[in-house]
């Protein structure tokens, strides 16, 4: 019966529906595309990590730490029988570590020199630009940051300076080959990278590396010596420290984005009922007790929400889908910043994300309905008629 009667009220009042529809549809749209860009931004970066630099893993020397540069002098050894045979068969392949100083342009910069197999096609960076090049002085990969800090473009050269096994410092020139734009900053600031085998040489260090990179889905080697498995999980575990730590941040603005949803919810749906007043006096004047009166609109509340749903699935719908699938520009680059981030940002819409605001929301729909018709079924139905103003 009152299932009845508030569609009846709803399908009555077009546009009094279709307004208060709108406002809850809006909001559910604008806290799912915020919220979706945030765990999208999250999700790139982790994925981008990944492709850029870890791929399933690696196996590491056991004196490397690639937060101590100091380790990397001692960092480096003969790959072991069974690792090795990983790379004879392009499952893997090795790096060489090692400090170094430039000086383009004249000035003296630190860098961290590595050293990569210019064919592996194991993580997606462009080392194939490393091959074919033998003007007599070193080719070297880098990244964008790196060329803007150091001002450096394709062909030009400057010196690379290097401490060798034996303690001995030596220099050569360097040529930009390939500026590259990973948007990884930490490979495209403060590296260069080179052939491993003229890194070995240069290090001398024939045979030898600091680190070997397996492709995903590979299983652990049985005889690894003491060189420590470092898998993806391991690898990851600092970014997943960063977005656990900036989960409160994520929480904070999805809250925010629910209160500013639910002002704009409480001004359409409390408009609504206060302007009612009238029908509810006739209503409690015809004998619907106050209980009947507080349950009948909070049921129009509740019907509010499953138009508002529907109403963003199909209106709002296709737009969170264009940009779940072609992303959204973003105006500047902030991995300036030293932040992970994409050209454009593509939202990502978890199933635990719709169901949440979708229950939200509702939730918030049902108590702006309830309160002020509560508050309002408590006049006299002779004060609701004259449209008495609501104490």
């Amino acid at each position: 019966m009152l299932i009845r009667i508030a569609l009846k009220n709803l399908l009555g009042a077009r546009l009094r529906t279709i307004l208060n529809v709108f406002v809850t549809s809006f909001s559910f749209f604008i806290i799912l595309l915020m919220s979706g860009m945030y765990d999208g931004m999250l999700q790139h970066a982790k994925n981008v990590t990944i492709d850029t630099e870890i791929a399933g893993g690696a196996y590491w020397h056991p004196n490397y730490d690639p937060l101590d540069p100091m380790s990397f002098e001692d960092a480096h050894a003969i790959i072991p029988n069974e690792i090795k045979l990983l790379v004879d068969q392009k499952t893997a392949f090795p790096v060489l570590v090692s400090q170094a100083s430039i000086y383009p342009g004249g000035r003296i910069m630190p860098a961290i020199l590595k050293g990569i197999p210019p064919d592996q096609n194991i993580v997606n960076m462009p080392t194939q630009s490393l091959n074919g090049f033998n003007d007599g002085t070193i080719p070297v990969l880098i990244g964008k940051g790196m060329a803007r800090n150091t001002k450096l473009k394709v062909g030009d050269s400057f010196t690379i300076r290097w401490l060798d096994v034996n303690q001995t410092y030596d220099a050569n020139e360097g040529t930009v080959v390939y500026i590259m734009d990973t948007e990884n900053f930490k490979l495209d600031m403060g590296h260069i990278w080179v052939p491993l085998d003229i890194a070995q040489s240069m290090l001398a260090m024939e045979e030898q590396a600091t680190y070997v990179t397996y492709k995903t889905g590979l299983k652990e080697a049985n005889n690894k010596g003491d060189w420590i498995i470092r898998d993806v999980n391991y690898l990851v575990q600092d970014m997943e420290a960063i977005i656990e730590a900036d989960k409160p941040g994520a929480q904070i603005m999805f809250m925010i984005l629910l209160a500013l949803a639910a002002m704009g919810i409480f001004n359409a749906q409390v408009l609504s009922i206060f302007r009612r007043g009238k029908e509810i006096g006739t209503l409690m004047a015809l004998g619907m007790t106050r209980l009947r009166v507080v349950m009948l609109f909070t049921l129009e509340g509740g019907l509010n929400a499953v138009f508002s749903a529907t109403a963003t699935l199909i209106i709002f719908g296709p737009v969170l889908l264009y940009f779940g699938v072609n992303g959204i520009p973003l105006p500047l680059d902030y991995t300036e910043m030293g932040l992970i981030m994409a050209k454009r940002l593509i939202p990502v819409y978890s199933i635990r994300l719709i169901l949440s605001t979708t229950i939200l929301v509702s939730i918030i729909v049902l108590i702006v309905s309830y309160m002020p018709s509560r508050k309002i079924s408590h006049m006299k139905p002779t004060d609701a008629l004259r449209g008495k103003a609501i104490a």
